[in-house]
C-alpha cells in the first residue's frame, strides 16, 4: 500500500471514529432528554422530557398523543432542598398536554414527575424524578466554534494516534494541530460557554469539582508534554498514544457529568422554585 493510499484509510478511520464518539456523546450523559411512549385505550402517547433548558423562558413539558379524555400534573421542587413538592395541572392542546417548569437562575436544577390522568388511573412516566438544570442562554456566535473546534480536536487526536501507530511522519504535526483546537475550543472559547451558561469562567480544579472542566485540563496536559517530547526527540511516540487514549477515556465519560449545580441545602434559603 502507498502512503497515499494508507493516510487515505487513515483519515477514514479517523472520521469514523470522531463521529461514533459525537454519537455517543450526544445519547448519554445528564442532559440527554428521557424519551419514551405510552399505550392509552389504543392511543399512542409520546413524551421527550428535557434535562437541559437555556434561556429565560420556563421550560416545555410538552406530550403528544391523539388520545382524548386525559390530564396530566406536573410536580417538582427544586434539586437539593428541603423544598415541598410543587403540582400544577398540564393544559389540552390540539396535540397533546402541555405545561413548563419555571425558570431558574444558571446551574439551578429542578426535579420533577409526570403523570399521567386517564380512565381514573394514575400513570407516572418516569419511576424516578427526572432532573433538569437550568442555563444561560449561550450566542451561537460563541457555542458554534467552540464545539467546531472540540470535534477538530477529537478528529486530530485520533489521527495523530493513528499516525503514530503506523510510525508516520507527521506525527508531531497532528500532535500539534490537536493542541492547537484543544486551546481554542477548550481553554479560550470553553470558558466563555461557561460564563454565559453558569455566569463562571472557571468551575473545575482549583475552584471546583465540575468535571468537564477538569477533563480539558486533563486533556491539554497530556497533548502539551506529548507535543514537547516529540520535539525533543520524533521517536517519543508513547506520549502521543497516551494523550490519544486519555482523549478517548474523557470522550466516554458523557458530557456535563458532575456538571456546575446550586445546592439549595447549603444556600441558607428557603425560597421555593416558583418565585
Amino acid at each position: 500500500m502507498t502512503v497515499k493510499a494508507r493516510n487515505r484509510w487513515l483519515w477514514v478511520v479517523a472520521v469514523t471514529l470522531t463521529i461514533l464518539m459525537i454519537l455517543y456523546q450526544r445519547a448519554t450523559g445528564p442532559t440527554y432528554p428521557k424519551t419514551g411512549e405510552l399505550e392509552l385505550n389504543g392511543a399512542l402517547l409520546e413524551y421527550k422530557l428535557l434535562t437541559s433548558f437555556g434561556g429565560e423562558a420556563d421550560a416545555p413539558v410538552i406530550l403528544k398523543t391523539t388520545e382524548g379524555g386525559i390530564s396530566g400534573q406536573i410536580t417538582y421542587k427544586r434539586y437539593k432542598s428541603y423544598d415541598d413538592w410543587t403540582t400544577v395541572d398540564m393544559e389540552v392542546t390540539e396535540t397533546g398536554l402541555s405545561g413548563s417548569l419555571p425558570n431558574q437562575p444558571p446551574a439551578g436544577k429542578l426535579e420533577y414527575y409526570v403523570h399521567i390522568l386517564a380512565d381514573g388511573e394514575t400513570i407516572s412516566l418516569t419511576d424516578e424524578p427526572v432532573i433538569i438544570r437550568f442555563k444561560g442562554a449561550v450566542p451561537g456566535s460563541v457555542l458554534a466554534p467552540h464545539i467546531f473546534f472540540m470535534v477538530m480536536t477529537l478528529l486530530f487526536s485520533w489521527r495523530a494516534g493513528l499516525e503514530a501507530l503506523v510510525r508516520g511522519n507527521d506525527v508531531r504535526f497532528f500532535t500539534g494541530v490537536a493542541l492547537l483546537t484543544l486551546i481554542i475550543g477548550g481553554l479560550i472559547l470553553g470558558p466563555i460557554v461557561q460564563k454565559y451558561a453558569f455566569d463562571a469562567y472557571w468551575t473545575g480544579w482549583p475552584f471546583g469539582h465540575d468535571l468537564t472542566d477538569n477533563k480539558t485540563a486533563v486533556v491539554f496536559v497530556f497533548w502539551l508534554i506529548a507535543w514537547i517530547r516529540l520535539k525533543s526527540k520524533p521517536s517519543h511516540r508513547f506520549w502521543v498514544f497516551a494523550a490519544t487514549i486519555v482523549m478517548f477515556i474523557v470522550y466516554v465519560v458523557p458530557h456535563s457529568t458532575m456538571g456546575s449545580e446550586i445546592d439549595h441545602t447549603k444556600t441558607n434559603t428557603e425560597q421555593s422554585a416558583t418565585d
